[in-house]
């Protein structure tokens, strides 16, 4: 017998045997895991895995929410647009102007988002009120800043869309209405302020590209030229102050 036929024949031998063994070893006592619910819905219970679904699922819609609910698009959409007006490529770059919108919406957004606290999320966890009350009451404030902003052509429009006639009153917006209303004329309002920052720079252009038709320099790039005019023009003005001031003091309600 070869040593390969006596290694298969141990082999099925092990393998015949192992359920023999397994019915003659005791049953291990393997201890349930303890049902863990620490947050409720209503009346029904939350357990530990659904509440780190839902927070995950939070955490992934922030951008979105920063998006829609704060003063962040009007302030990104200016500022790009004033950096094609200045004719800088890529300078400054997306980073720096992500950035400084991030602060500025921050500030302009710090009297809302105290308000918020202060009035609903601060005295939930302090235990005084209940979730739906800190709710209410936290979102009043935010809901009155997006109201501000929002046109009511813009507000009648997505009414219209979402089957909804007139409202009573400020509270009974529904919020996908206010959201996509208030979207909607921060966009509007970005390319009104865009279009005005774009007026003395294209009359540079048209200066500096009829200086150099008149002077038969055709073969001459003008945006070469009115570049740095552009830019000596802004820096005299003291444009960022000018740009970031006009912006901050654009928006109602803060």
């Amino acid at each position: 017998m070869t040593f390969r036929r006596l290694l298969l024949i141990i082999t099925i031998l092990l393998l015949a045997g192992m359920p023999l063994l397994a019915l003659a070893a005791p049953a291990a006592q393997v201890p349930a895991l303890p049902n863990v619910t620490v947050g409720r819905i209503g009346e029904a219970p939350v357990s530990v895995p659904l509440q780190t679904l839902l927070l995950m699922t939070g955490i992934t819609l922030l951008p979105s929410l920063l998006l829609v609910m704060t003063c962040f698009t009007r302030i990104i959409i200016v500022m790009a647009l004033l950096r094609q007006a200045l004719g800088t490529g890529q300078t400054p770059s997306n980073q720096i102007l992500v950035g400084l919108s991030l602060f500025l919406t921050a500030m302009i957004m710090m009297p809302v988002w105290q308000k918020a606290w202060d009035a609903g999320f601060g005295p939930y966890l302090n235990g005084d009120i209940d979730f739906r009350s800190a709710w209410d009451l936290g979102t009043a404030p935010l809901r009155a800043f997006m109201l501000a902003q929002v046109r009511d052509t813009d507000l009648m429009t997505f009414a219209g869309l979402a089957g909804h006639g007139t409202y009573a009153g400020p509270e009974d917006v529904p919020f996908p209405v206010l959201a996509a209303s208030f979207v909607t004329s921060e966009l509007k309002t970005a390319f009104e302020i865009g279009f005005l920052i774009f007026i003395p720079f294209v009359i540079i252009d048209l200066v500096v590209a009829s200086v150099l038709m008149s002077m038969g320099m055709m073969m001459l790039s003008p945006v070469l030229i009115s570049a740095p005019f552009k830019i000596l023009l802004f820096v005299l003005v003291d444009g960022w102050v000018l740009t970031v001031g006009t912006l901050a003091a654009s928006f109602n309600g803060v």
